[in-house]
This record gives C-alpha cells, sequence and structure tokens, in this order.
C-alpha cells in the first residue's frame, strides 16, 4: 500500500457543505471538525476534547467556540481552550491541534502535515468549478478502498470499456492507445487518448445532442497526491480545433476528481462534472449528475471489491502491467517519493520509465 504523502494539501469538504453546524470528517487517519464563524470564515480543529477525548463534532457552538459536549470545556477557533468547568486556572497544555484551511475552486482544503511548509506549498487548481462560463454538477462518495487504488482506476480509462459500457464507455476507449508524459520537476502525470472516430456514449450523446460517432479526446492530468485533471473534447468526426487554439464547435467536459484518504483502507471520492455547453439547461444538469454518480458507483463496487482481495492477497503477489498502466506506474513512483520526502529521506532517482517521455 502506498504511503499518505501528508505534506500536501487535501480536500477535506466542498465548501456548501460548511456551516454553522459542526461537521465531522476524518483526512488521513485524523478526525477532524469543521465548521464556519459568524464571519463565514472555516475552522478547523481536531475532533478530541482535551480532557476526555469527547467528539467536539457531537458538541455545540457558542458564537465562535466550541463548547465540549461532556464536560464543557470550552475552545476558541485556535483550538485554545478558553474555559474549564468548575476552576478558572486553564492548564497549558489545554487545547487541541488547529488545522489551516483555505476555500478555493469551491472545496475547503485543509492541510494535515508540517504547519511551516503550507505556505509554501501551492494548491492545484480547477477553476472550472467555479467559473461562470461552466455548470457544475459534483458528489462525493465514499470509498472502502485505499486512495491508491482510485489513482490507478482513474489514470487507466481502458476501464470504462468493460465497467461503464452503457455510460461513458465505448470499443475505442480499451481499443485505442495512449501516450504518457510525466513532468518530475512540476510532480505532474498526463496521460492521454485521442480518439479519431468513435461511437458516442450515452453520456455525452444526450447531454450534446451529437448524432453519430465523434472526434474524442481524453486528457488527463493527474498532481498527486489529491487532484485528478480529465479535460475532455467531444467533436462530430472531423472537427478539430482551429490553428489558433479556439475550439467554438466542439464541447468541453472538465472532470474534476480530489482523491482524499480518509484512513488507510478508505477514501473520500469527491468528483464534479464542468460543461461549457447548456449552461442554464437543468435538464442536462440532471442528466449528468445522475449518470456521473452511476458511473463513480460503478467504480466504488469495483473497488470495494478490490481492496478485498488486496487485503487477502499473500505478500510478494506480482501484478501483471502494462502499456496502458504506464500513468498509473508513474503516479505511484511519484506517490512514494513524496512519501520519502515527508519522512525526511532522499528521494530515489527516477528510472528512465518514470522520467518526462512518451509511450
Amino acid at each position: 500500500m502506498t504511503e499518505f504523502v501528508r505534506n500536501q494539501w487535501y480536500v477535506a469538504a466542498y465548501g456548501t457543505e460548511i456551516g454553522r453546524a459542526l461537521f465531522a470528517r476524518t483526512i488521513l487517519g485524523e478526525p477532524i471538525v469543521f465548521y464556519r464563524t459568524e464571519a463565514g470564515e472555516v475552522v478547523a480543529l481536531a475532533d478530541r476534547c482535551v480532557h476526555r477525548r469527547y467528539p467536539l463534532s457531537e458538541s455545540r457552538l457558542d458564537g465562535d467556540r466550541v463548547v465540549c459536549g461532556y464536560h464543557g470545556f470550552t475552545y476558541d477557533t485556535l483550538g485554545t481552550c478558553v474555559s474549564v468547568p468548575g476552576q478558572k486556572r486553564i492548564p497549558r497544555t489545554a487545547r487541541v491541534p488547529a488545522y489551516k484551511v483555505v476555500e478555493q475552486d469551491s472545496f475547503v482544503w485543509v492541510w494535515i502535515g508540517d504547519p511551516d511548509l503550507a505556505e509554501t506549498t501551492p494548491i492545484p487548481r480547477a477553476p472550472w468549478l467555479d467559473d461562470e462560463a461552466y455548470t457544475v454538477v459534483c458528489g462525493m462518495e465514499p470509498l472502502a478502498a485505499r486512495y491508491d487504488l482510485l489513482v490507478d482506476n482513474l489514470l487507466d480509462l481502458s476501464h470504462e470499456t468493460y465497467l461503464h459500457g452503457g455510460y461513458i464507455g465505448t470499443p475505442e476507449v480499451a481499443e485505442t492507445p495512449i501516450t504518457t508524459e510525466v513532468d518530475e520537476a512540476e510532480r505532474v502525470v498526463y496521460v492521454s487518448r485521442h480518439m479519431a472516430d468513435a461511437a458516442c456514449p450515452p453520456f455525452y450523446a444526450e447531454s450534446t445532442g451529437i448524432e453519430g460517432r465523434i472526434t474524442r479526446w481524453q486528457d488527463i492530468e493527474y498532481r498527486p497526491p489529491c487532484l485528478y485533471l480529465l479535460h475532455s473534447r467531444i467533436a462530430p468526426v472531423g472537427v478539430l480545433p482551429n490553428e489558433d487554439g479556439t475550439d467554438p464547435d466542439a464541447f468541453h467536459v472538465e472532470v474534476v476528481y480530489a482523491i482524499t484518504p480518509e484512513t488507510e483502507h478508505s477514501t473520500h471520492d469527491f468528483w464534479a462534472v464542468a460543461r461549457d455547453f447548456a449552461l442554464g439547461d437543468d435538464q442536462v444538469s440532471a442528466f449528468l449528475r445522475e449518470n456521473n454518480r452511476t458511473v463513480v458507483l460503478q467504480d466504488v463496487v469495483a473497488l470495494d471489491l478490490l481492496e478485498k482481495v488486496v487485503e487477502q492477497e499473500a505478500d510478494g503477489y506480482q501484478e501483471l502491467s502494462v502499456n496502458i498502466d504506464t500513468g498509473g506506474l508513474a503516479a505511484r513512483r511519484m506517490l512514494r517519493a513524496m512519501a520519502a520526502e515527508g519522512r525526511g529521506q532522499e528521494s530515489p532517482a527516477p528510472t528512465a520509465a518514470a522520467g518526462r517521455g512518451r509511450s
């Protein structure tokens, strides 16, 4: 199993999930309680009272302070205890960890690692999720499987042909070779599959109105550990972008996944679909929301099953990898290197397969 990469930003929630009610979510094995102050700022504290470990998420707010529902210990937004029942003196150790949070692109991002590194570590962008030029549908599904199984799943879309037939999968997805590029310096894995003449799956036929076969591009951009972007281009066969890069005759869908480990064997699977067409069409939004959630749940069933298989297998089991796995293998190497850096170890030099190149 791939070790957690702690010194990175992770999506904890959609901004719309967090309000004045105390909201619990576990990130990288750490229970956290979230809420908004009266001014609207997001606060994230360890979800455990320092006194007898009672969950603060099962407590109450008094203004911007959290009052423990068990014995009344009260904490400010920085996690400092400001009131202890029955005494005026507050022990110096009476505080709970507070986590750095940032709201960006409709997500609430949380920093779990060394606080001193948070300010210098950029948060990856998914600007379409907060752009008036796009309409977005989104959701989150819990996954009873380790997060690197989801990374593998998303970096090899050939499974669409077999697992998601009738929704987004067609024979051409599995039949078309991929190209893989790895930018070690920027830590990005790119996987592209361009289909010049493909069947139009129901997911796109119903939402775009295209009849007949299509040109279909899938350009993946994975920024480990958390953010996965799929830039999808759909157009009638033979319709290509203009020489100046403009592309008015195609339909563009930006699919975003935030892959946030909950525990070693469970994952928060945030998903969003942003489109640049039919912007005000509620029927299209409802169709894409329902169908993409169905696709995500098909992955959930498969990966939950795979987790059970992996847990039971003997040590030293050898996988077989082929050309379609180059992106996933590059992501694994990058995640291992980032985890090693977090432990203060020197990252291994990339192999030829892991360096920037195409396959």
